[in-house]
């Protein structure tokens, strides 16, 4: 089955029936339906499946039912998930003997390659410092105690949590100990654990931004609290929408906001901690990418104006890679008790990773490396919005101001989904901002991701996208800045 697989097609093919007799719940009937499909090869290996907001409309049902079929097979190995990308299945029956009757499958060899990466979610995978991440790793790995070797504490190593404590009180501005620190996977982690000492302290609302990066709505309802979409616009989260809703508790990314690229304004901020204080809840920062800020110093935490009321969470996903599964949870003091309680077993990172990273910190490694990786995004930034103005003069772009991705606003009636497939076929990857969203809009965008992208492959994916989206060229084409 093609990614260019009709919606009804898909509620056709995933006709999960009715229980018989109090049978099986909604989620597991489609979770058996879509596993059956895929092992009888009637959804190939590499597919797409419909964004869980398309499927649960077609089905008629919440879209819960959907992320709980989608995370259940994730768990199975029978899909993947990656940020930026579209949830495929990866997994393939083996083929029928030679000479069998069985129905042929199709390979992943039938895929098309990825020849150029414009999906937002990675750094410069190119620009990892192996030399020195591998110089730390021997480092630690020689000089470690016995007594570092044993069972990890829950809350992470005492050494980086001091370190990333000191990191973040001098490079973002946050008001950050050793004892309120903990060393996570990443920000998916840390969000989970924070939404189960929330919902231990009695909080079963939590707000989220929209359009917002739809890996921690579905941590926050893996845990168990309803979510509650809330608009953002040029100034950042809308805190007079959250104001109306039930929630205690919000995400949101204040210093960068994903995908929008919106920064929070000061007034807003303000206006968030003063609600934060008057229904008794709390802020979640999402720091994810705050280091890549190219117009003026990056903005400090939110965290450091009340670290009473605000959780923040950080990790090396966007600064190092996402392979280390490193990262860190800055917790309210008072929540700390619940926080442990709520996490008892929550697995920290392996211990030499924690103690690789201190040393990276600790050595000046760490700094050096984002300050050559914000000259090298700069300037591929600002060939990317060159190259996008010349080429595709009928676009405006958007949120360049910090990060990895910009927004590309595209002309009334643009197809953008039919564009990401049509992109997807002809090998370059792109993503659509109506995946960010809880519902769609008239206002048509790509999410155009650089980061991971080589300065020289700039031209020709830009080319084949203006192909895509059939924009003809000026008769004199020349590079100029988009639109702000």
């Amino acid at each position: 089955m093609a990614d260019s697989q009709t919606n009804s097609a898909w509620a056709t093919l995933l006709d999960v029936g009715r229980p018989a007799g109090g049978g099986r719940r909604l989620h597991d009937r489609l979770a058996h339906a879509l596993r059956t499909a895929i092992r009888d090869g009637r959804v190939t290996e590499g597919a797409a499946v419909p964004p869980s907001r398309v499927l649960a409309e077609e089905l008629g049902c919440s879209r819960w039912v959907v992320t709980e079929a989608y995370g259940q097979l994730t768990a199975e190995g029978y899909l993947s998930a990656r940020v930026g990308s579209a949830t495929r299945v990866s997994w393939a029956p083996d083929p029928p003997p030679r000479g069998s009757r069985g129905r042929p499958s199709r390979t992943a060899s039938a895929r098309p390659p990825v020849r150029y990466d414009l999906a937002p979610g990675l750094p410069d995978l190119r620009a990892f410092p192996r030399r020195r991440w591998a110089e730390a790793v021997r480092s630690v790995t020689g000089s470690a105690v016995h007594y570092d070797l044993g069972l990890p504490d829950p809350a992470g190593h005492a050494a980086p949590r001091e370190t990333v404590a000191q990191y973040l009180r001098r490079s973002r501005g946050a008001d950050a100990s050793s004892e309120s620190v903990s060393v996570c996977s990443g920000v998916t982690d840390g969000l989970v654990r924070t939404c189960r000492a929330l919902r231990a302290e009695g909080i079963g609302d939590l707000a989220v931004e929209d359009p917002g990066w739809g890996r921690l709505r579905d941590a926050a309802t893996s845990a168990g609290l309803r979510v509650h979409p809330v608009p953002v616009d040029r100034d950042g989260l809308c805190v007079d929408d959250l104001a109306r809703t039930p929630a205690r508790a919000v995400v949101v990314g204040p210093a960068h906001q994903f995908p929008t690229g919106a920064v929070l304004s000061p007034a807003r901020r303000a206006g968030l901690v003063h609600w934060a204080r008057e229904v008794s809840g709390f802020v979640v920062e999402d720091d994810y990418d705050s280091e890549f800020r190219y117009d003026r110093h990056p903005v400090a935490v939110m965290q450091g104006m009340d670290p009473a009321r605000v959780f923040l969470l950080g990790s090396v996903s966007k600064t190092l890679s996402p392979a280390l599964g490193l990262g860190w949870l800055v917790a309210p003091p008072a929540m700390a008790p619940a926080l442990r309680a709520a996490n008892p077993v929550a697995a920290a990172p392996p211990v030499l990773d924690q103690l690789a990273l201190a040393t990276f910190i600790d050595r000046g490694w760490y700094d050096a490396h984002l300050r050559a990786a914000r000259r090298r995004f700069r300037t591929r930034r600002d060939l990317l919005v060159a190259t996008l103005g010349a080429r595709l003069p009928h676009g405006r772009v958007a949120g360049t101001e910090a990060g990895l991705h910009l927004l590309l606003y595209l002309p009334d009636g643009t197809d953008t989904r039919a564009a990401v497939r049509s992109a997807a076929a002809a090998g370059l990857r792109l993503a659509d901002l109506d995946d960010y969203r809880t519902a769609p809009s008239a206002r048509r965008a790509l999410v155009l991701g650089y980061g991971n992208m080589g300065d020289t492959d700039i031209l020709p994916a830009v080319d084949l996208l203006r192909r895509v989206l059939r924009t003809p060229p000026r008769p004199h084409e020349g590079a100029h800045p988009a639109a702000p």
